[in-house]
C-alpha cells in the first residue's frame, strides 16, 4: 500500500507540496482541547489530561499510518472493511457498555472503543467506491438509493444503540457524498421531503421519552429551566459571561464550580467561550475554517474521483459536527451527544479525525503518483 518514489529528492519536494496546514490546524485544535479539558476537569476526582494527551500521541500515530496507505487499495478493501465496522456495531449491541443512556462502547481491556466512530470512516470509504464507479453527469435514483442503503444500515444499527446524535451524523456525509456525485433539484426535494416523514416516524417510534423532552426543552427553554432545561441554561450563561476576552483560564465559574455538566465532553465549547470570550471562540473557529479550506484545496487538486469523493466524506462528517455543536452549546438546535471534534474528550472519536486527516493528505501526497 506504501507509495514508491524512484527518486528520494522528489519524493521530499512532493511532500514539501502537500497542505500540511490542515494538520498544523487539526494538531493546534487537539492542543487548544487539551488544555480546557484539564481547566473542566480538574476539580473532578481525577484529572483527565495524562489519557487525552495519550490519545493525541495514539492520534498521531494513527495519522502518520493513514497518511502512508494508498487510498485506491483501501477502496477496494471497503467491501471488508465495511463489514467488519458494521460487526462491531452489532458486537456492542450484545457485549457493549452503556454510558450517558446509550449502549455505544466497547471494552478493550482498560480502553474503550466507540464503533460508530469506526462505522462513518468504513461507510465514507464505501461510498466513495460505489459513486466514483457511475460514470455519469447525475446519479439516478436506483443508484441513490443503493447509497442509502449503504448508510442506512449503520444509522440503523447506530439508532438501536440508543444513539440516536450519532446516527444522524450519517446523513450529511451522504448528502455531501451524493451532491459531489451529482443529483438534480427535484431529486433533492424528494429527499428532504423523505426526511421529513423519516423525523415524524422516529419521534413516534424510535424516540424515548428523555429525547423527546430534549426537544420540547429546545423548542421551550424556559418551560423547565432546573431539570431538562439546565444545561442549556448553564451552558448559555457560560458562553455570554466570557464576554469579549473571557474570564481567564481556569476561572469559568460555570465549568471550575461544576454548574455546567459535559462541561468536558460535548460541551467543551461553553468553557471555551467562558474562559477565553468571544476572541478564543474566533480564534478556534478560525482553525476549524483553516482545516476545511486546506481539505477542499485537496478535493479541488485531487486526480480522480475517489479521491474527490474521500476528501468530500470526511469534511462532511467534521464540518457537520462542528455545526452541530456549536449550535447546540447555544440553544440553535436541540440537545444530543454530538462532540467537537480534535477538542472533545474522547479516544475513538479523536483518533478517528486523525485518521480522516492522515487519508486526506495522503491523498494529497498521492496526486503525483497518480499521473
Amino acid at each position: 500500500m506504501l507509495a514508491t518514489f524512484p527518486d528520494q529528492q522528489l519524493t521530499v519536494r512532493h511532500l514539501g507540496g502537500v497542505r500540511w496546514g490542515l494538520l498544523a490546524s487539526a494538531i493546534l485544535l487537539a492542543l487548544i482541547g487539551l488544555a480546557t479539558i484539564h481547566s473542566a476537569s480538574s476539580e473532578l476526582a481525577l484529572d483527565y489530561l495524562p489519557k487525552q494527551a495519550l490519545r493525541i500521541v495514539l492520534g498521531l500515530v494513527a495519522f502518520a499510518i493513514a497518511f502512508s496507505l494508498d487510498y485506491q487499495v483501501l477502496a477496494k478493501f471497503s467491501v471488508p472493511i465495511y463489514a467488519a465496522a458494521m460487526f462491531l456495531l452489532v458486537l456492542v449491541l450484545v457485549i457493549g457498555s452503556e454510558a450517558g443512556g446509550a449502549r455505544s462502547w466497547l471494552r478493550v481491556g482498560a480502553a474503550q472503543l466507540q464503533p460508530s466512530d469506526i462505522a462513518k470512516l468504513a461507510t465514507i470509504l464505501l461510498l466513495a467506491r460505489y459513486l466514483a464507479g457511475i460514470n455519469r453527469r447525475f446519479v439516478r435514483i436506483p443508484q441513490i438509493l443503493a447509497a442509502c442503503g449503504i448508510t442506512a444500515l449503520p444509522v440503523l444499527l447506530v439508532a438501536l444503540e440508543r444513539d440516536l446524535g450519532g446516527a444522524a451524523m450519517f446523513v450529511p456525509i451522504l448528502a455531501g457524498m451524493l451532491l459531489v456525485s451529482g443529483v438534480r433539484w427535484r431529486v433533492l426535494v424528494a429527499g428532504a421531503l423523505v426526511l421529513l416523514v423519516l423525523g415524524a416516524l422516529v419521534w413516534n417510534f424510535a424516540m424515548l421519552d428523555y429525547q423527546r423532552t430534549r426537544v420540547k426543552t429546545f423548542l421551550s427553554p424556559g418551560s423547565d429551566p432546573l431539570n431538562a432545561g439546565y444545561q442549556l441554561q448553564q451552558s448559555k450563561i457560560a458562553v455570554g459571561s466570557g464576554m469579549l476576552i473571557g474570564r481567564g483560564y481556569m476561572q469559568g465559574t460555570q465549568s471550575q464550580l461544576r454548574f455546567l455538566p459535559a462541561r468536558h465532553t460535548d460541551f467543551i465549547f461553553a468553557v471555551l467561550a467562558e474562559e477565553w470570550g468571544f476572541l478564543g471562540v474566533l480564534a478556534v473557529l478560525v482553525l476549524f475554517s483553516s482545516y476545511i479550506m486546506n481539505g477542499f484545496a485537496v478535493a479541488l487538486r485531487a486526480r480522480d474521483r475517489t479521491a474527490i469523493l474521500l476528501v468530500v466524506g470526511f469534511l462532511s462528517l467534521v464540518s457537520f459536527h462542528v455545526v452541530y455543536n456549536t449550535a447546540m452549546v447555544v440553544g440553535l438546535v436541540p440537545i444530543t451527544g454530538i462532540p467537537l471534534p480534535f477538542l472533545s474528550y474522547g479516544g475513538s472519536f479523536i483518533v478517528a479525525n486523525f485518521i480522516a486527516a492522515g487519508l486526506i493528505l495522503g491523498i494529497d501526497f498521492r496526486r503525483y503518483v497518480n499521473r
